[in-house]
């Protein structure tokens, strides 16, 4: 066997020791489309344009 191979089958030493934590990777996440955060950006500033022009000043 060649080194390299001997050096890939070892434990790491941090492994060895019992030193590596176990955790689960939660993959929690929400996608959304970029069209879709452009049109709600857009939506909610032309709701605060009509609702500034609706509603009296000092609201």
């Amino acid at each position: 066997m060649s080194k390299k191979s001997k050096k890939s089958q070892a434990p790491s030493v941090a492994s060895a020791a019992g030193l590596v934590r176990f955790f689960e990777e939660t993959d929690l996440k929400i996608a959304l489309k970029p069209h879709l955060i452009i049109l709600l950006g857009a939506v909610f500033v032309a709701a605060v344009i009509i609702l500034s022009k609706i509603l009296p000043p000092g609201f």
